[in-house]
Protein backbone atom coordinates (compact mmCIF):
# COMPACT_ATOMS: atom_id res chain seq x y z
CA UNK A 1 0.00 0.00 0.00
CA UNK A 2 1.43 3.24 -0.80
CA UNK A 3 0.63 6.37 1.33
CA UNK A 4 2.28 8.77 -1.50
CA UNK A 5 -0.44 8.97 -4.89
CA UNK A 6 -1.67 11.39 -7.23
CA UNK A 7 -5.27 12.73 -6.99
CA UNK A 8 -6.86 15.10 -9.07
CA UNK A 9 -3.16 15.24 -10.70
CA UNK A 10 -1.64 16.44 -7.63
CA UNK A 11 1.01 14.06 -5.37
CA UNK A 12 -0.63 13.67 -1.86
CA UNK A 13 0.99 12.24 1.30
CA UNK A 14 -2.20 10.52 2.60
CA UNK A 15 -5.16 13.11 2.47
CA UNK A 16 -2.81 16.12 1.63
CA UNK A 17 -1.47 17.43 -1.26
CA UNK A 18 1.81 18.06 -1.01
CA UNK A 19 1.81 21.65 -2.88
CA UNK A 20 0.22 23.03 0.08
CA UNK A 21 2.45 21.52 2.30
CA UNK A 22 4.89 23.61 0.24
CA UNK A 23 2.83 26.56 0.27
CA UNK A 24 2.66 26.61 3.83
CA UNK A 25 6.23 25.26 5.31
CA UNK A 26 8.32 26.09 2.12
CA UNK A 27 10.71 24.07 0.08
CA UNK A 28 13.31 22.05 0.99
CA UNK A 29 10.69 19.81 3.39
CA UNK A 30 10.88 16.50 4.33
CA UNK A 31 7.53 14.89 5.17
CA UNK A 32 6.45 12.02 6.44
CA UNK A 33 3.48 9.99 6.42
CA UNK A 34 2.60 8.72 10.15
CA UNK A 35 0.22 5.93 8.73
CA UNK A 36 2.75 4.55 6.63
CA UNK A 37 5.12 4.54 9.83
CA UNK A 38 3.19 2.76 11.27
CA UNK A 39 1.78 -0.13 8.52
CA UNK A 40 5.40 -0.40 7.81
CA UNK A 41 6.64 -1.10 11.77
CA UNK A 42 2.97 -3.80 11.95
CA UNK A 43 4.30 -5.33 8.60
CA UNK A 44 7.01 -6.88 10.50
CA UNK A 45 5.26 -7.31 13.92
CA UNK A 46 2.32 -9.11 12.00
CA UNK A 47 4.04 -10.87 10.02
CA UNK A 48 7.23 -11.89 13.10
CA UNK A 49 4.56 -12.14 16.23
CA UNK A 50 4.17 -16.33 16.57
CA UNK A 51 8.22 -16.32 17.19
CA UNK A 52 7.65 -13.17 19.70
CA UNK A 53 9.98 -11.04 17.99
CA UNK A 54 11.16 -7.67 19.66
CA UNK A 55 11.53 -5.07 17.05
CA UNK A 56 13.81 -1.95 18.27
CA UNK A 57 13.76 0.76 15.38
CA UNK A 58 17.06 1.27 14.57
CA UNK A 59 17.51 5.36 15.18
CA UNK A 60 20.27 6.23 12.45
CA UNK A 61 17.37 6.03 10.05
CA UNK A 62 15.60 8.48 11.02
CA UNK A 63 15.98 10.21 14.96
CA UNK A 64 12.96 12.94 14.48
CA UNK A 65 10.96 12.69 17.76
CA UNK A 66 7.59 12.56 16.04
CA UNK A 67 8.70 9.73 14.29
CA UNK A 68 10.34 7.72 16.85
CA UNK A 69 7.13 8.84 18.95
CA UNK A 70 4.93 7.01 16.89
CA UNK A 71 6.86 4.05 16.70
CA UNK A 72 6.70 4.03 20.14
CA UNK A 73 3.19 4.01 20.72
CA UNK A 74 3.30 1.13 18.74
CA UNK A 75 5.52 -1.18 20.77
CA UNK A 76 8.70 -0.84 19.19
CA UNK A 77 11.75 -0.78 21.44
CA UNK A 78 15.22 1.36 20.09
CA UNK A 79 18.66 0.55 18.56
CA UNK A 80 20.91 3.44 18.96
CA UNK A 81 24.66 4.27 18.23
CA UNK A 82 25.06 7.25 20.53
CA UNK A 83 24.63 8.92 23.80
CA UNK A 84 22.34 11.06 21.63
CA UNK A 85 20.28 9.12 20.29
CA UNK A 86 19.49 6.70 23.41
CA UNK A 87 18.68 10.48 24.87
CA UNK A 88 16.23 10.91 22.08
CA UNK A 89 15.03 7.74 22.05
CA UNK A 90 13.73 8.10 25.95
CA UNK A 91 12.58 11.57 25.18
CA UNK A 92 10.19 9.52 22.46
CA UNK A 93 9.15 7.36 25.20
CA UNK A 94 10.92 4.52 24.57
CA UNK A 95 11.49 2.95 27.85
CA UNK A 96 15.66 2.46 28.69
CA UNK A 97 15.26 -1.24 29.06
CA UNK A 98 13.87 -1.77 25.54
CA UNK A 99 16.83 -0.22 24.00
CA UNK A 100 19.76 -1.56 22.10
CA UNK A 101 23.10 0.48 22.45
CA UNK A 102 25.27 -0.60 19.76
CA UNK A 103 27.98 0.95 17.65
CA UNK A 104 31.97 0.23 17.67
CA UNK A 105 33.45 3.79 19.03
CA UNK A 106 31.39 4.00 22.67
CA UNK A 107 33.22 6.53 25.02
CA UNK A 108 33.79 5.37 28.51
CA UNK A 109 30.76 8.70 28.93
CA UNK A 110 28.15 6.66 26.83
CA UNK A 111 28.59 3.11 28.67
CA UNK A 112 28.17 5.21 31.71
CA UNK A 113 25.16 6.92 31.09
CA UNK A 114 23.71 3.52 28.93
CA UNK A 115 24.51 1.88 32.47
CA UNK A 116 23.25 4.57 34.89
CA UNK A 117 19.36 4.65 32.88
CA UNK A 118 19.27 1.25 32.80
CA UNK A 119 19.73 0.07 29.41
CA UNK A 120 18.23 -3.23 27.91
CA UNK A 121 21.76 -4.39 26.56
CA UNK A 122 24.51 -3.39 24.82
CA UNK A 123 26.52 -4.79 21.87
CA UNK A 124 30.26 -5.49 22.23
CA UNK A 125 31.98 -4.23 18.99
CA UNK A 126 35.38 -5.16 19.75
CA UNK A 127 37.57 -6.49 23.02
CA UNK A 128 38.63 -3.51 24.43
CA UNK A 129 35.34 -2.36 24.26
CA UNK A 130 34.19 -5.25 26.55
CA UNK A 131 36.81 -4.41 28.95
CA UNK A 132 35.75 -0.69 28.88
CA UNK A 133 32.15 -1.88 29.46
CA UNK A 134 33.65 -4.12 32.58
CA UNK A 135 35.70 -0.91 33.74
CA UNK A 136 32.57 1.29 33.99
CA UNK A 137 30.55 -0.97 35.45
CA UNK A 138 32.72 -2.26 38.16
CA UNK A 139 33.07 1.66 38.86
CA UNK A 140 29.18 2.20 39.25
CA UNK A 141 27.92 -0.67 41.04
CA UNK A 142 26.43 -2.37 37.92
CA UNK A 143 25.80 -5.18 35.64
CA UNK A 144 26.08 -4.63 32.24
CA UNK A 145 23.67 -6.89 30.00
CA UNK A 146 25.65 -7.69 27.37
CA UNK A 147 25.85 -9.21 23.46
CA UNK A 148 28.52 -9.72 21.32
CA UNK A 149 28.45 -8.82 17.95
CA UNK A 150 29.98 -11.09 15.76
CA UNK A 151 31.00 -10.64 12.08
CA UNK A 152 29.86 -13.38 9.89
CA UNK A 153 31.79 -12.55 7.24
CA UNK A 154 28.99 -13.21 5.30
CA UNK A 155 28.50 -10.45 1.74
CA UNK A 156 25.08 -9.24 2.08
CA UNK A 157 25.77 -7.85 -1.94
CA UNK A 158 25.21 -3.97 -1.18
CA UNK A 159 27.11 -1.34 -1.92
CA UNK A 160 30.75 -1.28 -0.21
CA UNK A 161 29.76 2.22 1.85
CA UNK A 162 26.78 0.33 3.91
CA UNK A 163 28.35 -3.21 4.26
CA UNK A 164 28.72 -4.34 7.81
CA UNK A 165 29.24 -7.96 7.52
CA UNK A 166 32.29 -8.77 5.60
CA UNK A 167 35.55 -9.76 8.09
CA UNK A 168 37.53 -6.44 6.01
CA UNK A 169 34.49 -4.44 7.46
CA UNK A 170 34.65 -2.46 10.94
CA UNK A 171 32.16 -4.02 12.55
CA UNK A 172 31.91 -6.44 15.44
CA UNK A 173 34.19 -9.93 16.47
CA UNK A 174 35.47 -12.46 14.11
CA UNK A 175 32.87 -15.44 14.57
CA UNK A 176 35.47 -17.89 14.99
CA UNK A 177 36.90 -15.67 17.79
CA UNK A 178 33.54 -15.09 19.45
CA UNK A 179 34.02 -18.41 21.83
CA UNK A 180 37.10 -17.28 23.89
CA UNK A 181 35.55 -13.83 23.76
CA UNK A 182 32.84 -14.97 25.50
CA UNK A 183 34.38 -16.84 28.03
CA UNK A 184 36.45 -13.73 28.97
CA UNK A 185 33.45 -11.62 29.13
CA UNK A 186 31.79 -14.29 31.27
CA UNK A 187 34.33 -13.58 34.05
CA UNK A 188 33.90 -10.41 34.54
CA UNK A 189 32.14 -10.09 38.00
CA UNK A 190 29.92 -7.05 36.48
CA UNK A 191 29.25 -8.14 32.77
CA UNK A 192 26.18 -10.37 31.99
CA UNK A 193 27.07 -12.07 28.75
CA UNK A 194 23.51 -12.85 27.81
CA UNK A 195 23.10 -12.67 23.60
CA UNK A 196 24.96 -12.59 20.70
CA UNK A 197 24.42 -9.64 17.70
CA UNK A 198 24.65 -9.70 14.33
CA UNK A 199 24.36 -6.93 11.32
CA UNK A 200 25.15 -7.87 7.97
CA UNK A 201 23.45 -4.54 6.47
CA UNK A 202 19.69 -2.96 6.17
CA UNK A 203 19.56 -2.63 2.30
CA UNK A 204 19.19 -6.65 1.36
CA UNK A 205 17.56 -7.58 -1.24
CA UNK A 206 17.53 -11.32 -1.34
CA UNK A 207 16.76 -13.73 2.15
CA UNK A 208 20.36 -15.97 1.07
CA UNK A 209 22.77 -13.10 2.92
CA UNK A 210 20.40 -13.60 6.40
CA UNK A 211 20.21 -16.87 5.55
CA UNK A 212 23.66 -17.44 5.74
CA UNK A 213 24.61 -15.09 8.75
CA UNK A 214 21.58 -16.74 10.82
CA UNK A 215 22.58 -20.31 10.59
CA UNK A 216 26.68 -19.55 11.80
CA UNK A 217 25.02 -17.70 14.60
CA UNK A 218 22.94 -20.49 15.19
CA UNK A 219 25.74 -22.89 15.08
CA UNK A 220 28.04 -20.33 17.24
CA UNK A 221 24.94 -20.51 20.21
CA UNK A 222 24.95 -24.25 19.88
CA UNK A 223 28.31 -24.34 20.30
CA UNK A 224 28.93 -21.85 23.09
CA UNK A 225 26.00 -23.67 25.65
CA UNK A 226 28.19 -26.58 24.96
CA UNK A 227 31.00 -24.44 26.63
CA UNK A 228 28.97 -23.70 29.36
CA UNK A 229 27.61 -20.17 28.40
CA UNK A 230 24.07 -20.03 28.48
CA UNK A 231 23.12 -17.22 25.83
CA UNK A 232 19.16 -16.75 26.20
CA UNK A 233 18.81 -13.72 23.58
CA UNK A 234 19.86 -13.30 19.64
CA UNK A 235 19.90 -10.08 17.83
CA UNK A 236 19.51 -10.47 14.18
CA UNK A 237 20.27 -6.66 13.33
CA UNK A 238 18.53 -5.17 10.71
CA UNK A 239 15.26 -5.71 8.45
CA UNK A 240 14.54 -5.70 5.06
CA UNK A 241 15.66 -3.66 1.92
CA UNK A 242 13.35 -1.42 0.20
CA UNK A 243 12.66 -1.02 -3.55
CA UNK A 244 14.44 2.35 -4.32
CA UNK A 245 14.49 1.07 -8.15
CA UNK A 246 11.44 -1.45 -8.00
CA UNK A 247 13.95 -4.26 -6.75
CA UNK A 248 11.88 -7.64 -5.61
CA UNK A 249 11.83 -7.32 -2.06
CA UNK A 250 11.20 -10.89 -0.62
CA UNK A 251 7.51 -10.99 1.22
CA UNK A 252 7.84 -10.83 5.05
CA UNK A 253 6.03 -13.68 5.89
CA UNK A 254 9.75 -15.90 4.03
CA UNK A 255 11.78 -13.63 6.43
CA UNK A 256 10.17 -14.50 9.04
CA UNK A 257 9.87 -18.17 8.07
CA UNK A 258 13.73 -18.10 7.64
CA UNK A 259 14.20 -16.78 11.14
CA UNK A 260 12.23 -19.50 12.30
CA UNK A 261 13.67 -22.05 10.41
CA UNK A 262 17.03 -20.93 11.50
CA UNK A 263 17.48 -19.35 14.98
CA UNK A 264 13.85 -20.74 16.02
CA UNK A 265 13.86 -23.35 17.59
CA UNK A 266 17.06 -22.30 19.71
CA UNK A 267 15.04 -20.99 22.66
CA UNK A 268 16.28 -17.38 22.61
CA UNK A 269 14.69 -14.21 22.68
CA UNK A 270 15.06 -12.55 19.28
CA UNK A 271 15.25 -8.94 18.57
CA UNK A 272 15.54 -7.56 14.91
CA UNK A 273 16.64 -3.55 13.93
CA UNK A 274 14.84 -2.27 11.48
CA UNK A 275 15.18 1.35 10.51
CA UNK A 276 15.07 2.14 6.52
CA UNK A 277 12.53 -0.51 5.50
CA UNK A 278 9.86 1.27 8.17
CA UNK A 279 11.42 5.09 7.52
CA UNK A 280 12.43 5.26 4.24
CA UNK A 281 9.36 4.10 2.00
CA UNK A 282 7.14 6.56 4.81
CA UNK A 283 9.27 9.70 3.59
CA UNK A 284 9.79 12.16 0.57
CA UNK A 285 11.73 15.17 -0.12
CA UNK A 286 10.00 18.25 -1.43
CA UNK A 287 12.02 20.40 -3.80
CA UNK A 288 11.24 23.10 -6.18
CA UNK A 289 13.23 23.62 -9.15
CA UNK A 290 14.94 27.09 -9.72
CA UNK A 291 15.95 26.81 -13.18
CA UNK A 292 16.01 25.18 -15.78
CA UNK A 293 19.47 25.29 -17.53
CA UNK A 294 19.98 24.28 -21.30
CA UNK A 295 23.12 23.38 -22.38
CA UNK A 296 24.90 22.54 -25.69
CA UNK A 297 24.28 18.51 -24.66
CA UNK A 298 22.44 18.35 -21.47
CA UNK A 299 19.42 20.03 -19.85
CA UNK A 300 19.45 20.58 -16.32
CA UNK A 301 16.44 20.76 -13.57
CA UNK A 302 18.63 23.25 -10.55
CA UNK A 303 16.58 22.61 -7.70
CA UNK A 304 16.75 24.28 -4.27
CA UNK A 305 17.44 20.93 -2.40
CA UNK A 306 21.10 20.47 -2.27
CA UNK A 307 23.61 17.03 -1.53
CA UNK A 308 23.57 19.31 2.28
CA UNK A 309 19.83 18.40 2.31
CA UNK A 310 20.05 14.34 0.64
CA UNK A 311 23.53 13.34 0.30
CA UNK A 312 22.72 9.66 -0.39
CA UNK A 313 23.33 10.38 -4.14
CA UNK A 314 26.41 12.07 -3.84
CA UNK A 315 27.82 9.14 -1.09
CA UNK A 316 26.72 6.38 -2.20
CA UNK A 317 25.61 6.94 -6.26
CA UNK A 318 22.21 6.28 -4.61
CA UNK A 319 18.48 5.90 -6.80
CA UNK A 320 15.74 8.01 -5.52
CA UNK A 321 12.50 8.30 -8.13
CA UNK A 322 11.55 11.68 -8.68
CA UNK A 323 8.26 12.72 -9.57
CA UNK A 324 6.75 15.92 -10.32
CA UNK A 325 4.25 16.96 -7.72
CA UNK A 326 1.77 18.05 -10.76
CA UNK A 327 1.24 14.71 -12.88
CA UNK A 328 2.86 14.50 -16.09
CA UNK A 329 0.27 14.73 -18.98
CA UNK A 330 0.81 11.32 -20.82
CA UNK A 331 0.18 12.90 -23.87
CA UNK A 332 2.04 16.04 -23.44
CA UNK A 333 4.15 16.26 -26.91
CA UNK A 334 7.21 16.38 -24.22
CA UNK A 335 6.59 13.96 -22.16
CA UNK A 336 9.77 12.30 -22.48
CA UNK A 337 11.99 15.16 -21.81
CA UNK A 338 15.61 14.19 -19.53
CA UNK A 339 17.22 16.28 -17.59
CA UNK A 340 19.90 15.85 -15.01
CA UNK A 341 18.85 16.88 -11.62
CA UNK A 342 21.16 19.05 -10.00
CA UNK A 343 21.58 21.01 -6.54
CA UNK A 344 22.70 24.47 -6.07
CA UNK A 345 25.75 23.30 -4.06
CA UNK A 346 29.13 24.71 -5.37
CA UNK A 347 30.02 21.15 -5.95
CA UNK A 348 30.03 19.00 -9.39
CA UNK A 349 28.81 16.38 -6.79
CA UNK A 350 26.11 17.76 -5.84
CA UNK A 351 23.81 15.90 -8.90
CA UNK A 352 21.09 13.65 -7.37
CA UNK A 353 20.16 12.27 -11.27
CA UNK A 354 21.32 12.21 -14.83
CA UNK A 355 19.08 11.72 -17.95
CA UNK A 356 16.43 10.66 -15.70
CA UNK A 357 13.39 11.58 -17.58
CA UNK A 358 10.33 13.76 -16.13
CA UNK A 359 7.75 14.98 -18.32
CA UNK A 360 8.11 19.14 -18.61
CA UNK A 361 9.60 20.88 -16.25
CA UNK A 362 9.55 24.45 -15.35
CA UNK A 363 11.19 27.37 -12.92
CA UNK A 364 8.53 27.23 -10.00
CA UNK A 365 7.52 23.51 -10.33
CA UNK A 366 7.53 21.08 -7.43
CA UNK A 367 9.48 17.83 -7.03
CA UNK A 368 9.12 14.81 -4.31
CA UNK A 369 12.32 12.35 -3.63
CA UNK A 370 10.54 9.40 -3.34
CA UNK A 371 11.59 6.76 -0.09
CA UNK A 372 13.63 9.50 0.98
CA UNK A 373 12.14 9.09 4.97
CA UNK A 374 15.88 7.05 5.92
CA UNK A 375 19.18 8.52 6.01
CA UNK A 376 17.55 12.08 4.58
CA UNK A 377 17.39 14.38 7.23
CA UNK A 378 19.86 12.92 9.30
CA UNK A 379 22.99 13.05 7.50
CA UNK A 380 21.94 16.43 6.44
CA UNK A 381 24.54 19.19 6.58
CA UNK A 382 25.23 23.08 6.81
CA UNK A 383 27.59 22.93 3.91
CA UNK A 384 27.68 26.47 2.07
CA UNK A 385 25.65 28.06 5.26
CA UNK A 386 22.52 26.32 4.26
CA UNK A 387 20.26 25.92 6.93
CA UNK A 388 18.26 22.78 6.21
CA UNK A 389 15.13 21.36 5.21
CA UNK A 390 12.31 21.53 7.38
CA UNK A 391 10.17 18.39 8.84
CA UNK A 392 6.38 17.95 9.01
CA UNK A 393 4.51 14.91 9.90
CA UNK A 394 1.25 14.08 7.92
CA UNK A 395 -1.21 12.32 9.65
CA UNK A 396 -4.73 11.75 7.62
CA UNK A 397 -5.78 15.49 6.35
CA UNK A 398 -4.01 16.85 9.02
CA UNK A 399 0.07 18.01 9.20
CA UNK A 400 2.47 20.07 11.24
CA UNK A 401 6.01 21.08 10.97
CA UNK A 402 7.72 18.43 13.80
CA UNK A 403 11.74 19.83 13.24
CA UNK A 404 11.38 23.77 12.52
CA UNK A 405 13.76 25.25 9.45
CA UNK A 406 16.60 26.85 11.57
CA UNK A 407 16.86 30.49 11.21
CA UNK A 408 20.58 32.53 10.61
CA UNK A 409 20.84 33.37 14.25
CA UNK A 410 20.18 29.98 15.13
CA UNK A 411 23.25 28.65 13.06
CA UNK A 412 25.26 30.51 14.07
CA UNK A 413 24.56 30.75 17.72
CA UNK A 414 26.94 28.65 19.71
CA UNK A 415 29.82 30.40 17.65
CA UNK A 416 31.61 33.11 19.43
CA UNK A 417 34.92 35.42 18.28
CA UNK A 418 37.87 34.86 19.74
CA UNK A 419 38.72 37.79 22.36
CA UNK A 420 42.01 38.69 21.03
CA UNK A 421 39.74 39.63 17.49
CA UNK A 422 38.27 43.18 16.59
CA UNK A 423 34.50 42.72 17.45
CA UNK A 424 33.20 42.32 13.31
CA UNK A 425 31.26 45.40 12.34
CA UNK A 426 27.33 44.79 12.88
CA UNK A 427 25.07 45.04 9.66
CA UNK A 428 22.16 46.48 9.40
CA UNK A 429 19.31 45.45 7.86
CA UNK A 430 20.64 42.31 6.72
Amino acid sequence: MTFFSYRGGILHAEDVPLDRIAAAVGTPAYVYSRQALIANYRNYADALDRLSVRICYALKANDALAVIGTLAAEGAGADVVSAGELRRAMAAGISPSAIIFSGVGKSRDDIRLALEVGIGQINVESIPELHAIANVAAKLGKRAPIAIRVNPDVDAGTHDKITTGRKENKFGIDIDRAPSVFADAAAFDHVDPIGVAVHIGSQLTSLAPFEAAYGRVAELVRTLRNDGIPLTSIDLGGGMGIDYQGEAIPEMRDYAALIERTVGGLGCHLTIEPGRSIAGPAGVLLATTLYIKEGDSRRFAILDAGMNDLIRPALYEAWHDIQPIREPDGDAPDRDQTYDVVGPICESGDTFARHRRLGPLASGDLVAFRHAGAYGAVMASRYNARPGAVEVLVDGSEFAIVRKRPTFEQTIENETMPPWMTPPRQMEDV
